[in-house]
């Protein structure tokens, strides 16, 4: 039971709350770079150190503090088995280039183990096997199609109805000598590496255009301009479009973690479950003990029931399967999922090739955010990568890209009409502390939320990205947008884009 676990109050991942970091200075000026790189979680990063090594100078701007974004709030596994994938891309994408994809993950896997080994990090590694397990008969039958995939590709593995953890299962399929870390840890060290070599970071640096012209050149909303050979947009969604309307390619999903000690041993092992609502299941050490880490959840940014509904059903599923003997921390994580489920990276467009992006990752960021820096370092120095077309962002796979085009575009129009017609009668004056409403202040939709100190904070709804209209997130006290997913403070501050602009203050008679 746990009537008398005390409950994080705020949202903190683990991995944040035991690192201390570097801090890094605002850009105050126009500087020029040989790279620029918007975006500092583990592809910025890790392409920084790539490039540096090879006496490039790089400048490395985030829009807030480095590692704080999808990298810091994942659950880290380093592995190639990214949910039921390798089935269906072999299906729409030929084997070839399913193995080249799994051969990328790998190659990730490797990168980062090698890494560890050449800079001395500490950073919790240990290698794992990784289980996709189900319950259900229907997923039975897909696990035997994937498994089936797995031997066609060659990559080790095992269909089993049996997995060290005791929790219900029909059958599950597991990936050998997988891996899990620290992320920020291990990051941590790289960003030391990177100040040795003369990488230039800043922070609370907010990237808002780009000038094309013979060179590209980030501009900051104070207006001070980074002029550079090569811009790597690796900022989550592209801050930058480049005319390449990723916002219609991709749609953003949300999913939440809590993290938990058991009086149960934890047996080894990463697990993930193939149905939904999704289970997620692994353990890192914190002061000489197990921490489990329970995540799940997923939906539509935006969509859906009360955010604090999704941690209470990972709680409730931790007290069945493991008992809670402490709850350590909560937090939750966005990422974006492609129209063919493979990552984005690469040049932006034909005309802008010196712009080079990175985004999609599916919440596989360890592997996909490694393999991501390997072919965006290689792109700029001239070397050959054996994975640059299969991620090419300008690739179109007829199947299934136009269904999965039509689909997530038609929620958004759904949502778009929606919002607009939404709000609720809810009087300003009802609020409790810590709460929020949706209601019409003057005749327009208006989101009001009251903090610990009674004070209220009024917002134009309206997400000045596209004209969507956001919603009240209680797990993270954001207000999210339903149709791509930008997200805000309750000030009005951006959270996540692609919204470049703030949403707009509405004064309270």
């Amino acid at each position: 039971m746990t009537d008398n676990i005390n409950i994080p109050q705020f949202p903190e991942p683990y991995w944040r709350d035991s690192v201390t970091f570097p801090e890094f200075p605002k850009l105050e000026e126009s500087i020029n770079a040989d790279i620029g790189i918007v975006g500092g979680g583990i592809t910025g990063i890790t392409t920084a150190y790539l490039l540096a090594k090879q006496d490039v100078k790089v400048a490395l701007l985030d829009a807030g503090v480095i590692l704080n974004g999808t990298t810091g709030h994942t659950t880290a596994k380093i592995t190639a088995q990214h949910g039921l994938i390798y089935d269906e891309l072999i299906e729409h994408f030929g084997t070839n280039k399913a193995n080249m994809y799994y051969q990328a993950c790998m190659e990730a896997k490797q990168f980062i183990e090698q890494t560890i080994e050449d800079l001395t990090i500490d950073c919790d590694y240990g290698k794992e096997d990784a289980y996709i397990f189900t319950n259900s008969d229907e997923y039975t039958s897909k696990l035997e199609m994937e498994k089936k995939a797995y031997d066609k590709l060659e990559i080790p593995s095992e269909l089993t109805d049996h997995m060290p953890i005791d929790i219900p299962m029909k059958s599950a399929l597991v990936m050998k000598d997988q891996a899990q870390f620290h992320p920020l840890k291990y990051l941590k060290a790289l960003v030391e590496e990177c100040k040795k070599l003369g990488v230039q970071f800043y922070e609370n640096t907010t990237a808002v255009d780009v000038e094309y012209n013979k060179h590209p050149t980030i501009v900051t909303r104070e207006g001070n301009r980074v002029t550079c050979r090569y811009l790597i947009t690796a900022s989550h969604f592209p801050f930058n479009d480049g005319e390449g309307l990723y916002f219609t390619r991709m749609y953003p999903d949300r999913a939440y973690v809590i993290a938990i000690k058991s009086k149960k041993d934890f047996p080894g092992g990463m697990y993930i479950n193939a149905e939904s609502p999704t289970r997620s299941i692994r353990t890192t050490s914190i002061n000489g003990e197990d921490l489990w880490l329970i995540g799940g959840e997923n939906h539509k940014a935006g969509q859906g029931k009360s955010t604090m509904e999704h941690y209470k059903a990972l709680q409730d599923y931790a007290t069945r399967k493991f008992g809670i003997s402490d709850y350590a921390y909560r937090w939750s994580t966005q990422d974006l999922t492609t129209l063919d489920k493979v990552p984005y990276i690469g040049r932006i467009n034909d005309d802008q090739d010196a712009v080079l992006i990175a985004t999609g990752f599916r919440k596989w960021g360890m592997t996909n955010g490694t393999i991501a820096a390997k072919i965006l370092s290689d792109i700029i120095v001239g070397s050959d990568n054996p994975y640059e077309e299969l991620y090419s962002p300008s690739r179109f796979q007829a199947d299934p890209a136009i269904k999965n085009f039509t689909r997530i575009n038609a929620d958004v129009t759904k949502h778009l009409i929606k919002g607009k017609l939404e709000y609720t009668n809810h009087s300003v004056k009802e609020l409790s502390q810590d709460e929020a409403t949706v209601t019409r202040i003057r005749g327009k939709r208006a989101g009001v939320y009251k903090d610990k100190e009674d004070k209220l904070h009024a917002l134009d709804t309206t997400c000045t990205h596209l004209g969507c209209e956001v919603e009240w997130n209680s797990g993270d006290r954001t207000w999210d947008c339903p149709c791509h997913g930008s997200r805000f403070s309750y000030t009005g501050d951006i959270v996540e884009g692609p919204a470049k602009k703030p949403l707009d203050k509405v004064e309270l008679d």
